[in-house]
């Protein structure tokens, strides 16, 4: 079985080990789910099996202090900073947002980096469970978003790039409760709204590539090298053609050259004024 579908589907825990020497960062799995994974020959998600599974529900339920909004934004693939130093260390004194998102960390339900003090959801089963969660509650305009995603993915395949501004445009309606206002926004968006590519791909945003970072790329997995890869330039209040331009003048195809004949760009504009998405969408054969 993949090591690297494994990671995606288990990995993403994080220990640190502090010494004089250096600060070192051990990877940590879920062990049951990867023995359950080895097992049965096949990778899924075995942790609803487990008791917290109703307890995180009624922790989210709550949607303390912006709770909603910190849940989308990690379901998009972002980090949420927090502070651990109120939380009371039980299960029910909550006075913050935090305190739940403490938690969940204790819980395996997030991820905490304490370099940067913030928390992640860790891996795609773990996700999958927000996702279970979320649709047994009034979260309707969330599933929808996530629902809709597997036909936005398949209308880039195609180029279809009305399609896919007519769905970027969807989905900023249906989680319109997130702050609109700049390209980090923009950003958190377009990840949610491409959801079902972790099925497929690796994202991962603010890439290093040639002579900047590509906002959103789309990497392939090894069992899914069919697919194309995608890089994904945004721009606030500007043109979609000038995000394709950025892309080609910054040499960002350069980071993605194994790709060569398969690869995608696609940028995406929001226009402020009429609050209309516009996307450009080019499939190009990568030349040194």
């Amino acid at each position: 079985m993949s090591i690297e579908e494994t990671k995606a589907w288990y990995n993403g825990y994080g220990l640190y080990d502090h010494n004089k020497q250096e600060d070192i960062l051990y990877s940590i799995y879920n062990p049951k789910s990867v023995v359950e994974a080895m097992l049965r020959h096949r990778f899924g998600n075995y942790w609803n099996q487990t008791e917290t599974y109703e307890a995180l529900k009624i922790y989210i339920q709550m949607n303390m202090d912006g709770l909603k909004d910190a849940i989308i934004e990690m379901l998009a693939g972002n980090s949420v900073r927090i502070n651990i130093g109120t939380f009371h260390n039980d299960m029910t004194t909550f006075a913050t947002r935090d305190d739940i998102l403490t938690l969940l960390v204790h819980l395996g339900y997030l991820t905490y980096d304490v370099e940067k003090e913030s928390v992640r959801i860790p891996n795609k089963e773990v996700a999958q469970e927000y996702i279970n969660a979320i649709s047994t509650m009034d979260w309707k305009e969330v599933i929808s978003s996530i629902n809709n995603s597997r036909k936005l993915l398949e209308a880039l395949w195609n180029l279809d790039s009305d399609k896919v501004a007519a769905g970027v445009d969807k989905a900023h309606e249906e989680i319109s409760i997130l702050q609109y206002n700049d390209e980090n926004s923009l950003s958190c968006t377009i990840s949610l709204a491409f959801y079902f590519a972790r099925e497929y791909y690796t994202m991962i945003r603010e890439l290093p590539t040639g002579k900047g970072f590509a906002d959103i790329c789309l990497i392939p997995r090894k069992i899914h090298m069919d697919k194309p890869a995608v890089i994904i330039e945004l721009k606030w209040d500007k043109s979609a053609s000038g995000a394709i331009a950025q892309i080609k003048e910054k040499k960002y195809i350069d980071a993605l050259s194994e790709y060569q004949g398969n690869l995608l760009l696609a940028g995406i504009n929001y226009d402020k004024k009429i609050k209309k998405h516009t996307c450009l969408i080019e499939k190009v054969d990568y030349k040194k």
